[in-house]
């Protein structure tokens, strides 16, 4: 094999995660799948798409080796090959909206409520929500809360915010989130707990775009054993 052969065949095997990533249903499919292992019924679900086509999308990312599979009973179930995936997409989003000015656009759109977008100074929402200067929801469904999560969030799923709002406190600003930047949910959240009288905000970030900035998250498990180390404190 000579080097033009070489380089060639280098190429060919890195435009192999390119040509998977063509599609906006599989970079939605690995956001998704960014939240934690989900059924092929349950993504295909969630993108209003049947389950053949779902399964076809999702062969391509696993050809591409940048998911993998497994079978339980007759439900198989998906998951990322590694947290760099979860951060190639972040990635790829960060340079679209970078240089496309229609992507820019559109996310000023979803933004049409300036008020409602928090400030992203990531360590800072941290150590506020440490101190318990402001409280940070995450209104994702509870699965995807346990896999990992913002540090210090409470989960609290979109379909549970009316019926929970005597949990939250009046005096201090709820901080949404959800699964990052093209995710709604928080915008829901937002519009009805400031319907409801509550300084609320939320911010773009979710956990992928948490952990590429190489900050923590945290488990279910992290937040029991933080919670039992500070009452014996």
């Amino acid at each position: 094999m000579n080097n033009r052969q070489l380089k060639d065949l280098l190429y060919e095997q890195v435009a192999r995660i390119g040509k998977a990533l063509a599609s906006p249903k599989r970079l939605e499919l690995l956001e998704m799948l960014a939240q934690g292992e989900k059924s092929v019924d349950a993504l295909a679900a969630e993108l209003s798409i049947d389950i053949k086509l779902a399964s076809a999308h999702l062969k391509a990312l696993r050809d591409a080796r940048l998911v993998t599979s497994r079978r339980e009973g007759k439900f198989i179930h998906y998951r990322l090959t590694g947290p760099d995936v979860a951060g190639l997409g972040v990635k790829l989003r960060e340079v679209a909206e970078e240089h496309l000015l229609e992507l820019r656009l559109a996310l000023d759109q979803m933004a049409a409520n300036p008020g409602q977008m928090a400030p992203v100074d990531r360590q800072a929402l941290m150590e506020q929500a440490r101190r318990g200067e402001v409280v940070v929801i995450d209104v994702r469904p509870p699965e995807e809360y346990a896999v990992a999560h913002l540090p210090y969030a409470r989960s609290m799923p979109l379909a549970e915010v009316e019926r929970r709002l005597a949990s939250l406190p009046r005096d201090r600003e709820i901080v949404a989130y959800c699964r990052g930047p093209f995710c709604l949910l928080s915008d829901e959240a937002v519009a009805l707990l400031q319907a409801r009288g509550y300084r609320a905000r939320k911010v773009s970030d979710g956990v992928s775009e948490w952990q590429a900035a190489g900050l923590p998250l945290a488990t279910v498990g992290s937040d029991l054993k933080s919670l039992r180390s500070r009452k014996r404190t």
